[in-house]
């Protein structure tokens, strides 16, 4: 995530109150504040992408009822005074040769418990204890998960827009010749394709051909695809600082019966996840909708993921619709919905889209066919 382009549509008021409101969900939460190293959750809350996480300390400090404060190195403080989150903080540059530590230490609570961003660097976490050794920590994922959970309406229609652009890759890449091409080269033109529609940054381009198909994590391999191959196909990455993420399983020539009835059973397994999602069902809820269906076909033992996970400025993050997660669902949530079957060996089946919380229920942001499709 670090370097991506954050979306331009914000302005540092948008920042000041992203800001804001996760220090008084800190304090709300027991917490003496935030603690927020270069990555996904400072884009979020200051439009401040550093071109690369170094040795050198870059923390954003928050607390309730105090001024943000974006603790940089001197050398890069020129670029963080570009951000458009800049203006709602004050910058506290250190020169090499002195202590960020102590810069740092003078900001905190010396007995406060605080939320740290999960990408810290251990040596920074280690190097703040040693300076403030009656400080602890817990990291964001831990202490405040739903920190970034709920979209406002610019984050949706931007989610809405990398769907979009991802749908329209799909469209493209199932009228291409996969028979007697290499996975690489299919995932190629399918990066290729999120590039064109308006993608920074490609994430991952899964083609999982034939018994390939039974890996949900499949890495993209030089195997050929052969006709009767059915091929997963799960790709995104981020435009404009939003996540895209959608799957389809296309056909080589026609399917087996088999094949159908397995696509048909995960198509009516996502359809079932998508009729479940609605404002104050526990996120559980939606896996349990989605596995039931699968269970009762009998392949509950191939099904060997959670349903979905949330998106955001990264393709994966909290909420996760799984079992045990009793978060309630609140409008503007976003997350994937994407059951699959696994046959080891043999093939694999997996329909994803992105899905977004509405006040009465869900609305998908991918709308290309669920239906089998067959390929050449």
């Amino acid at each position: 995530m670090t370097g991506s382009t954050p979306a331009a549509s914000f302005t540092a008021d948008d920042y000041r109150a992203r800001m804001e409101r996760a220090a008084r969900t800190a304090a709300d939460a027991g917490l003496a504040g935030l603690l927020v190293a270069p990555g996904p959750d400072l884009v979020w809350l200051t439009g401040y992408a550093p071109t690369a996480a170094t040795e050198r300390l870059t923390l954003l400090v928050l607390a309730a009822g105090r001024d943000p404060v974006l603790v940089v190195p001197t050398l890069e403080a020129p670029d963080a005074e570009k951000a458009v989150g800049a203006p709602a903080l004050t910058l506290r540059d250190w020169t090499d040769g002195k202590d960020p530590y102590a810069v740092t230490a003078v900001l905190l609570d010396d007995s406060g418990r605080f939320g740290i961003s999960d990408n810290a660097w251990a040596m920074h976490l280690l190097a703040l204890q040693r300076a403030l050794p009656g400080t602890s920590y817990a990291s964001l994922t831990e202490a405040l998960p739903m920190l970034r959970a709920v979209k406002d309406a610019a984050e949706l229609e931007l989610l809405a827009a990398a769907g979009a652009a991802a749908d329209a890759a799909f469209e493209e890449i199932r009228t291409v010749s996969f028979g007697g091409r290499r996975e690489s080269d299919v995932a190629a033109d399918l990066a290729d394709l999120l590039r064109r529609f308006g993608h920074s940054q490609v994430d991952f381009t899964i083609v999982a051909s034939g018994p390939n198909g039974a890996n949900p994590h499949h890495e993209v391999g030089d195997r050929v695809i052969e006709d009767g191959d059915m091929i997963v196909l799960d790709f995104g990455g981020l435009k404009d600082g939003y996540g895209s993420d959608t799957s389809r399983t296309v056909h080589v020539g026609e399917p087996t019966e088999e094949e159908r009835r397995v696509h048909d059973l995960v198509r009516e397994a996502q359809e079932a996840g998508f009729r479940a999602v609605r404002p104050g069902v526990a996120c559980q809820e939606v896996d349990r909708a989605a596995r039931s269906v699968i269970a009762d076909a009998g392949y509950g033992e191939y099904f060997i993921h959670r349903t979905g996970h949330g998106i955001g400025v990264t393709t994966h993050e909290p909420p996760y619709m799984i079992e045990g997660e009793e978060q309630p669902l609140v409008p503007g949530m976003c997350f994937s919905v994407e059951p699959g079957i696994y046959l080891p060996g043999r093939f694999g089946v997996r329909i994803e889209d992105i899905v977004t919380v509405t006040e009465d229920g869900g609305r998908r942001l991918n709308d290309t066919t669920r239906e089998m499709v067959i390929v050449e």
